[in-house]
């Protein structure tokens, strides 16, 4: 993979690894709207892999194999917000359900269920439910993108700038500790959902041959537990930025 500089070989590594891109670009496609196309995700995923490898360095102490796939996945993620396809109303309606989940935590002191969530928004459960299958491409985040609350880069401050504001390392230390007693709070099967697509790699289909219902189900528990945690983090956002104005 080095050329007789010492240097990566940049032909060479987009050889090898244009099958993850196109990997990881499927992978994406389980939950996204079907008039998303694949080869948009491949381009795009190329220029995040030809970004990785001139941005890598050996002594970073990560194998490049680990840093391209964050870029790669990156670059599609950042493709989709550009094309900005999701109906503004559908959005405020995302906005809304963040809201109302926020709103119940307080109040219940758990995770609200589906059928409080229909109730408190005033529609019918069939109705919330379709509302989070048609924004399941909004859906799309990956961890490391969901703790991206302000719009900053968050691999470049920790995968790439090791010298960074030890403020902002902090800042986003306490994100990652919000996530994780995000994900440890969600309901089991969605828990078990986030679990089976991010650690195991799983499809929605295998998901749902292992809880006993549909894809779409499955798609309906993935993007209700990703719209949990967004509540919880904007919330939390919110919540410090209102006590440093105090």
């Amino acid at each position: 993979m080095y050329n007789a500089a010492g240097q990566l070989n940049k032909n060479q590594l987009v050889q090898r690894f244009a099958p993850l891109v196109k990997r990881i670009a499927y992978h994406l496609m389980a939950r996204l709207p079907s008039n998303i196309q694949a080869d948009d995700l491949v381009q795009n995923g190329m220029i995040g892999l030809l970004d990785a490898i001139d941005r890598f360095e050996t002594g970073m102490g990560a194998q490049f194999e680990t840093y391209a796939t964050k870029r790669i996945r990156g670059a599609m993620l950042d493709g989709l917000r550009d094309n900005d396809w999701l109906p503004r109303g559908l959005r405020r309606e995302l906005r809304q359900i963040e809201r109302t989940i926020t709103r119940l935590e307080h109040e219940l002191g758990r995770a609200p269920s589906e059928d409080e969530l229909a109730t408190a928004l005033g529609v019918p459960l069939t109705d919330y439910q379709k509302t989070l299958q048609d924004a399941r491409g909004h859906q799309i985040v990956s961890f490391e993108d969901l703790a991206d609350v302000d719009g900053d880069d968050f691999l470049e401050r920790h995968f790439v700038d090791n010298d960074g504001d030890p403020a902002k390392i902090l800042e986003d230390e306490n994100l990652k500790k919000l996530l994780v007693l995000g994900i440890e709070s969600l309901p089991e099967r969605e828990k078990l959902a986030m679990s089976l697509y991010y650690e195991h790699d799983l499809n929605l289909r295998e998901i749902g041959e292992i809880l006993g219902v549909t894809e779409s189900r499955v798609s309906q528990l993935h993007a209700q537990a990703i719209t949990r945690l967004r509540a919880r983090i904007a919330g939390s956002s919110r919540n410090r930025k209102a006590g440093d104005n105090g």
